[in-house]
């Protein structure tokens, strides 16, 4: 098997990242007619800067709105708008969704497209894939491009004045990215582009984990106070940048295909995407015996910056047996990134370790709660 890294062209990430847009679309010979595609929200928080950078560079402003969902719907809806309009290139504005949707319309029309994050929410932005959901926010497939963005570019400053929570799901995303790398490297299968992993691939994951686990908590004290910090930039790069190569070069076990199945679960639905993946993270450790101190060390983290340890911070307060069958079937299903283990997997082990790593999630936050009221004791 060939080793195989791929990257975006371009990244740029900074404070005030996004006036660079225009020059940055001339430099590269894509500005003749782009179409960007955001939301309502982001629109509103990017329009200032978009709409001077696109002035100063002489370059015309067209805009979709983003209607909500990485759906093939609204894939083919914003296809032919930009078909219609003789679009020279896609630029994505805003989160993972409509990131996944512009990619998934400029592979479709053969076009250049420059990912622009208002959240550090996810790795989504520097990948060649989008993750295909129905219209009511089920899982449904991943639609592999021919190719990685040809500009990353992302402003510190807007991600600074977003809700943390966004930040700190990034973080989530972000955490399976070492395990699910080494898992999928120990088990000598494929990354997601279909090769063995490189040695960069490796350590750019590892050193995914080890900035989360250094910066993490300072980042999210920054983003409470909309500052940009060095911590805060070295965690956005960690959730954007060393988390996308990593999981794409690295590969994805369990953790991303627990996140699958949770979706079929409405009320997952409104938890974020690393929100999930972090409780699948939490499962895959469980899952593969991972040595206590190591999943002890990933509780911690998780509960230091806020990420949910158990089914029941997912909106799972009573998870029913059929529900646990659920979600283990979809996440053994074929095709799935589980079977990137070095070991043969059944619904049944997922759906064990799934309600294991709940109980551990339940006894880690029991035992901290049990230390603040009784600091003394041990």
């Amino acid at each position: 098997m060939l080793k195989i890294f791929c990257s975006p062209s371009r990244y740029i990430q900074g404070p005030e990242a996004s006036q660079a847009l225009g020059r940055e679309l001339a430099r590269m010979g894509i500005a003749e007619r782009p179409l960007i595609i955001a939301g309502a929200t982001a629109w509103q928080t990017l329009a200032p800067s978009f709409t001077a950078s696109f002035a100063a560079a002489a370059i015309p402003l067209e805009r979709l709105e983003f209607a909500g969902e990485c759906a093939t719907p609204e894939i083919d809806r914003c296809t032919r708008t930009a078909t219609e309009r003789g679009s020279s290139c896609i630029v994505g504005a805003g989160g993972g969704k409509v990131l996944d949707t512009a990619r998934a319309v400029a592979s479709a029309l053969g076009l250049p497209v420059v990912c622009c994050p208002t959240i550090a929410a996810s790795d989504a932005p520097c990948s060649a894939l989008s993750v295909i959901y129905t219209p009511d926010g089920v899982f449904e497939r991943c639609l592999f491009h021919r190719r990685n963005p040809d500009l990353v570019l992302v402003d510190t400053r807007i991600i600074a004045r977003a809700p943390v929570r966004y930040l700190v799901a990034g973080m989530g995303d972000a955490l399976a990215t070492w395990f699910e790398a080494e898992t999928t490297q120990r088990a000598c299968k494929p990354n997601t582009v279909g090769g063995a992993d490189t040695l960069a691939a490796l350590a750019i994951a590892r050193l995914c984990y080890d900035t989360l686990l250094a910066d993490g908590e300072a980042a999210c004290q920054a983003v409470r106070r909309g500052a940009v910090t060095p911590a805060l930039e070295r965690i956005v790069e960690a959730n954007v940048l060393l988390s996308g190569l990593g999981f794409e070069s690295g590969g994805l076990a369990v953790a991303h295909a627990v996140h699958n199945g949770l979706t079929a679960l409405p009320a997952t639905h409104a938890h974020l995407h690393g929100e999930k993946v972090a409780f699948g993270t939490l499962v895959q450790l469980v899952l593969e015996g991972r040595p206590q101190t190591q999943i002890d060390e990933v509780l911690g983290f998780c509960a230091l910056v806020g990420l949910p340890l158990t089914l029941a911070a997912l909106g799972l307060e009573q998870l029913t047996q059929e529900q646990a069958r659920l979600v283990a079937e979809r996440a053994v299903a074929s095709g799935e990134t589980s079977h990137n283990e070095p070991f043969e997997l059944s619904w049944t082990a997922v759906r064990d370790a799934l309600l294991a790593a709940d109980a551990v999630g339940h006894a880690f936050l029991q035992r901290a709660s049990q230390d603040v009221r009784h600091p003394g004791h041990r």
